[in-house]
């Protein structure tokens, strides 16, 4: 197995573990307190850290070793897994059920601040891809980056619902505990070879800091990037009414049992699209595929709640999982081109603070705006009385109403972005950009793909 191979092995564990903790989480502080507002004050949280810490986290991956980056990620992690332990062993009386006591929303803190000490690596990897994999297979690298994603989304929710309902969330940090440990040991004895230059005596060197304005220049040095985070953002943002209104559609339809079951298997669809891109790469101008891939399944996103149907759900479903991971490995591709490599920590972490936040931020939005403004509209408003007769009334239209109203807006902006001229500029920037073989990307290993 090659670094990169066991690098991406690691990474999945250390994913499954972060995740899982944060989802467990969230259904025991539900069944601890019985409270919608604590449940969905741990997303805010997250949103929130994930927006302070992205471009300091990439920093961190600059102006280190990638593998010290991600070793001390997990270190991080593990440190606060044993102070929020510790709580759980000393909690006094029945702390936890209190939904607004200080001992809870400590103990919430700790354990997030291990969470997202774990996107470290997620700005840390696809920087390692630049670094060990020659840049025309990069694609493909990024198709199995992706794969560990998807895999990761499979398993948490089921891993987190187990552990909670077999040992709260004291089994939840001792098997976290133990995986972070397993994986730190690992990448200790795994050799990266990053191609690292020692600075040379005498010659200035540039200063360990965030340099927030630095970053800013180098994006704003490539024409069209910035337009291309945006559009990201922009796709996240209406991403957001997925994580909102998803499941309330889909248990409209089926029972809950049905749901999940279809939910998972669904899933699988990650792990075919990154082998898939792992095969055949992303074609030669992978910004092209990212805004053909948008401009598919937004155009699904208008169709699959057309009609009250769970068949046109799971088909609108499955274009959506399948093609996402093709998206992210596009973008990925993108920057690790045009950008150099001692500042692509700090770019791929001012994109996850801009890009991550906007989901979160529109499920908090999208909740209250279909429940008090959308669902009255097609029950026995306006709507109802003008569509209703085909598309139907009812609470579950009125959901299936802000779905393909998304897909429409998705749809047009992806158009304009086709046309625009920051498209044109950047899809040059790419073809004209040299591959780092070729400067100092050293360290790459041969078809490590």
């Amino acid at each position: 197995m090659t670094p990169f191979h066991q690098v991406l092995a690691n990474t999945l564990v250390a994913n499954v573990t972060n995740f899982t903790v944060w989802f467990a989480l969230t259904f025991w502080i539900f069944i601890e307190t019985q409270s919608v507002f604590a449940t969905g004050m741990v997303a805010g949280i997250y949103l929130i850290f994930t927006a302070a810490f992205g471009i300091w986290f990439g920093s961190l991956v600059d102006h280190n070793s990638k593998k010290l980056a991600m070793m001390g990620s997990s270190l991080v992690s593990a440190v606060f897994y044993v102070a929020s332990l510790a709580m759980v062993l000393l909690e006094p009386g029945e702390a936890f059920a209190d939904p607004y006591g200080w001992y809870l929303w400590t103990f919430v803190l700790l354990i997030m601040l291990g969470v997202i000490a774990g996107n470290i690596r997620s700005i840390a990897l696809p920087t390692l891809v630049t670094i060990l994999i020659p840049e025309d297979r990069r694609d493909k690298a990024n198709g199995l980056v992706g794969m560990v994603s998807g895999i990761g989304f499979l398993t948490t929710s089921v891993i987190s619902g187990f552990l909670v309902a077999w040992g709260g969330m004291l089994a939840t940090l001792v098997l976290a505990l133990v995986a972070t440990f397993v994986v730190l040991v690992h990448l200790h004895f795994l050799h990266l070879d990053e191609g690292r230059v020692e600075p040379v005596e005498g010659e200035p060197v540039e200063p360990k800091r965030v340099d927030i304005k630095g970053t800013i220049a180098v994006i704003a040095a490539v024409p069209g990037l910035f337009a291309l985070i945006f559009f990201a953002t922009f796709n996240n943002f209406l991403g957001g009414i997925f994580m909102a209104l998803l499941d309330a559609y889909g248990l409209s339809l089926v029972s809950v049992q049905v749901w999940g079951l279809m939910f998972g298997a669904l899933s699988c669809a990650f792990i075919v699209s990154g082998i898939l891109i792992s095969r055949v790469g992303l074609g030669t101008n992978p910004l092209r595929t990212l805004l053909l891939v948008n401009l598919i399944t937004w155009t699904a996103c208008c169709f699959f709640t057309i009609q009250p149907s769970i068949w046109l759900l799971a088909g609108g479903c499955l274009v959506w999982m399948f093609l996402g991971p093709f998206a992210e490995a596009a973008e990925h591709t993108t920057l690790q081109k045009v950008v150099p490599l001692e500042r692509q920590g700090r770019v791929f972490g001012f994109a996850q603070s801009i890009e991550q936040a906007a989901s979160p931020l529109t499920a908090f939005l999208i909740g209250p705006l279909t429940q008090f403004v959308v669902i009255p509209f097609m029950t026995d408003g306006a709507g109802a009385g003008a569509i209703g007769s085909w598309f139907g009334t009812g609470a579950d239209r009125g959901i299936a109403l802000v779905f393909t109203v998304a897909g429409v807006v998705g749809v047009l902006v992806t158009i304009v972005a086709m046309n625009s001229p920051q498209y044109r500029q950047l899809s040059r920037a790419y073809a004209s950009s040299p591959g780092d073989d070729d400067a100092d990307g050293g360290g790459a290993v041969p078809n490590p793909v």
